[in-house]
């Protein structure tokens, strides 16, 4: 709600404008720019709308000066140590932390949702063998509204409920048999009897031809991976959802044009670009050479896993990803795995180097993240798939919010034209 008392006065030329001021429960005060155009006749001018808020929500808030993720007000650090995922997702749709009651009943949802259409089956066999697994949930994720159609008119409060629980039950399901294809082996059906984090992990490992336990700790790993990764605020592809959604696009299509934009290397591929410099590095001993260049300022290298765009501070999503990928290492062990050794040794010189402590350069999630899932046996290919089953809820969240939001306008950015605007036509004989 606008400040009464605030106000922002902007002059140029000749006019002036008084616009009013919005504040937050937390963050910085936001002038309101709405009424700019029409009392002003201009725009403002910002690239990846860094400056800019474009909505207002009550879910995720981030300070990144002081390294701090709130979900509805709860420390990430909190609910990666005291939670699990469903319970987070549960949180991030519904506002509050679930009763025990809520909770069975939630869980019982999802589970009895994470089978996916049989039908559905054949649409994976028409991607070729060698497709990236992004590509396979692009286009299967947006072809569920070819399935569900109950579950596709966003007016309809309970159909939107359908979607989305339907959207987080399925979102492994589909992620693990967008793997199993790649791979050339069968599909995996999921298992009632097994939490989110172990049942994914058994629908991507576990062959017919024998049986298969997930180890507790891969378990427990890949929950906190799924729940460190939830929400991020209004982040590239969340945005892109929610611009998809402000043109009232089915869910369906809305989540799978955020799957499109979280492919992105920039987004959701930060992980595989670590691990990828990881292996650039090769071992232990060339460590020295590489941090040596991270320094140089004419060198183009830089370390993937460190720092973080929005977080000037330590990632606080990353102390908590770190104890994972401890346990993870200590349980599998990385004795014979150069990657794995180098990159505890590059965090250990990092963490100790004065430049990257005066820099504020700390290991970030991204960076812990790829270490674990490459232990565990993923492919670098399904390092983003992963991340997107995490997002999904996030996009969810934000989603039913603004499905809710009576500000809610179709997106229309504006744009500062550097183009021609008096050229005639000349027919094509004469050109």
């Amino acid at each position: 709600m606008a400040d009464s008392q605030k106000t922002a006065t902007l002059t140029f030329g000749d006019k002036t404008v008084e616009l009013p001021m919005h504040s937050p429960t937390a963050g910085p005060d936001v002038i309101d720019i709405r009424k700019l155009y029409s009392e002003g006749g201009v725009f403002t001018y910002d690239p990846g709308f860094t400056s800019t808020a474009s909505c207002d929500s009550t879910i995720t808030f981030i300070d990144g000066n002081k390294g701090e993720l709130l979900h509805r007000g709860y420390p990430i650090e909190q609910l990666a140590e005291k939670s699990h995922f469903l319970e987070v997702c549960y949180l991030l749709l519904y506002g509050d932390l679930p009763t025990a009651e809520q909770l069975e009943d939630f869980e019982h949802r999802v589970t009895q949702h994470t089978m996916i259409h049989e039908q559905m089956q054949n649409f994976f066999r028409g991607f070729r063998r060698d497709a990236h697994p992004m590509a396979v949930m692009v286009g299967v994720v947006g072809a569920m509204s070819a399935f569900y159609h109950d579950s596709t008119d966003i007016a309809d409060p309970w159909q939107r409920e359908v979607a989305s629980i339907r959207l987080i039950a399925k979102m492994p399901t589909i992620a693990a048999m967008a793997y199993k294809y790649s791979v050339g082996q069968p599909f995996v059906y999921p298992r009632n009897d097994l939490d989110y984090a172990s049942n994914f992990l058994r629908m991507c490992f576990s062959v017919p031809a024998e049986e298969f336990v997930v180890n507790p700790i891969l378990s427990r790993a890949m929950d906190r991976i799924f729940t460190l990764h939830a929400d991020h605020e209004q982040n590239a592809s969340t945005s892109t959802v929610r611009l998809a959604s402000s043109s009232g696009a089915n869910p369906f299509a809305c989540i799978a044009a955020g799957i499109a934009c979280l492919w992105g290397p920039a987004h959701g591929g930060a992980n595989q670009a670590c691990l990828e410099m990881l292996r650039e590095i090769g071992t232990p001993d060339r460590i020295p050479e590489y941090i040596a260049r991270a320094k140089d300022k004419n060198d183009p290298f830089r370390l993937m896993g460190f720092g973080h765009r929005v977080y000037k501070n330590h990632d606080p999503r990353a102390t908590v990803m770190k104890q994972s990928a401890d346990e993870v290492l200590d349980l599998l062990g990385i004795e014979n795995n150069p990657t794995l050794q180098t990159a505890k040794e590059l965090e250990r010189i990092a963490l100790e180097d004065d430049y990257f402590r005066d820099k504020k350069l700390f290991p970030n999630v991204d960076f812990y993240s790829g270490i674990i899932l490459d232990a565990m046996g993923f492919p670098q290919s399904m390092f983003t798939p992963i991340f997107a089953v995490a997002r999904t809820v996030g996009w969810i969240s934000q989603w039913k919010e603004q499905i809710s939001d009576p500000q809610l306008k179709i997106g229309r950015p504006r744009q500062l034209y550097q183009g021609s605007t008096s050229r005639d036509y000349v027919d094509v004989e004469n050109r």
